[in-house]
């Protein structure tokens, strides 16, 4: 039975104890994984009360408010929506063993490309509770160890939330660890540990990543800045964009793949700036437009955009507007300006969706629909790790597949190289 490691424990210990958990943790056949998140997923739902005590401890901390601190909040929805995403990863096909490819050389060597997994994964994000739990459960599916190293706005939460899913009986010693959050020191520990751990995944802001990507020496998988654009056609459905674009916007604002930047082309914009601002506005967002736009609401509050406004990541109730000539400078802007996450086009005019679908350098494009959907539970891949905004390894939402690695079994009959 898995034990909770003391606070006393260095985060170097507990990095070996990770890595020493990683080869049993690649050891557990695929029954015994989703035991163990079955498991999990009972012991949250029978810890609700210890769990939302956690998390007022830190609401009450204070240092939050507004979308950051409905990151932060839990709930017993929420908690019961975690535990449902585990039970939805336990009933995924693992991806442990599978053979990805094979074939024979005509010497008669059997080749085979296999998934095994990545090791021991550290995870470095901000104030997410659910991450703690989408993450190890994720890890355990794929065989992986995981450290974890979560903000200090949910300490308390992330405390509780891996004392209850270390506590389950059966999972290996030191497969999940949780680093000391109070000091930035534990992450600079994590991205020098190259000996003990085999990959990162950065989720947060844009100032998280970069300094991870900038500093860590071990392998990293970059995620998570979204500032995603939606671009209104002149031959959209106008009803379409509406609710394309307050759904992106106002669904959750606090996430990457909620919209942050409207494009509107020319030929539409003295009909649709009017009418799709005064919506907004009246759902209580903040618009900041380029001088076109403004002279075409003078009655409405919005503040004059600034050249950082184009690629900033508001994760709030705030969005820039901007009027663009077509198809062609509205992808020139998104690839300009995008951190590469989502970016979707509203119009009924099948070659321009073709041209953006292609040509916009995004990890997902939309062609009518919300960038809302960036998301492994969406796109049917269960819980995610985060949405890789970066081409090696993998890209968009990531899930089982993209934490296993390959190795090659070859099969011989005594064959020798000449």
């Amino acid at each position: 039975m898995a034990t909770t490691v003391p606070t006393t424990v260095t985060t170097h210990e507990k990095l070996e104890l990770a890595r020493a958990a990683a080869p049993r943790m690649a050891q557990l056949f695929t029954a015994e994984k989703n035991r163990l998140l079955q498991a999990m997923a009972a012991a949250l739902e029978a810890q609700v009360p210890s769990i939302l005590e956690a998390n007022q401890n830190d609401l009450d901390s204070g240092g939050t408010a507004g979308a950051m601190r409905d990151r932060l909040l839990l709930t017993p929805e929420r908690i019961s929506a975690m535990a449902a995403g585990i039970r939805e990863i336990a009933a995924l096909t693992d991806p442990i063993g599978e053979t990805v490819s094979e074939w024979k050389r005509p010497n008669g060597l059997l080749i085979r490309k296999v998934r095994v997994p990545l090791g021991v994964i550290g995870i470095i994000y901000e104030s997410r509770p659910n991450v703690t739990v989408d993450t190890a459960s994720l890890a355990l599916k794929t065989g992986n160890a995981i450290v974890l190293r979560g903000g200090k706005e949910a300490m308390h939460s992330n405390q509780r939330l891996v004392e209850i899913l270390s506590a389950v009986p059966g999972l290996p010693s030191g497969a999940i660890q949780l680093l000391d959050s109070s000091t930035r020191d534990s992450v600079q520990e994590l991205i020098q540990a190259r000996s003990l751990v085999d990959v990162i995944i950065p989720r947060g802001g844009a100032g998280l990543i970069s300094f991870v990507v900038e500093n860590s020496i071990v392998p990293v998988i970059e995620t998570g800045a979204g500032n995603c654009h939606i671009f209104v056609d002149e031959s959209a459905n106008l009803d379409m964009a509406d609710r394309i674009i307050i759904n992106a916007k106002t669904q959750r604002p606090s996430v990457c793949n909620a919209a942050e930047k409207l494009l509107v082309h020319e030929k539409i914009a003295a009909s649709y700036i009017p009418r799709i601002a005064k919506k907004l506005i009246d759902l209580g967002v903040e618009i900041r437009g380029d001088e076109a736009t403004r002279k075409l609401v003078p009655a409405l509050p919005i503040v004059q955009a600034k050249e950082e406004d184009w690629g900033e990541e508001y994760l709030r109730l705030c969005i820039a507007i901007r009027i663009v000539s077509g198809v062609d400078e509205a992808i020139a802007l998104i690839n300009r300006y995008s951190t590469k996450n989502s970016d979707a086009i509203v119009t009924e005019n099948e070659a321009n969706a073709r041209r953006f679908l292609r040509e916009v350098d995004s990890a997902a494009v939309y062609w009518n629909a919300s960038t809302r959907f960036s998301d492994g539970g969406e796109f049917g891949f269960g819980a995610e790790m985060g949405i890789s905004t970066q081409k090696l390894h993998c890209r968009g939402p990531f899930a089982l597949a993209e934490l296993t690695s390959t190795k090659y079994e070859v099969f011989g009959s005594g064959q020798i190289r000449g």
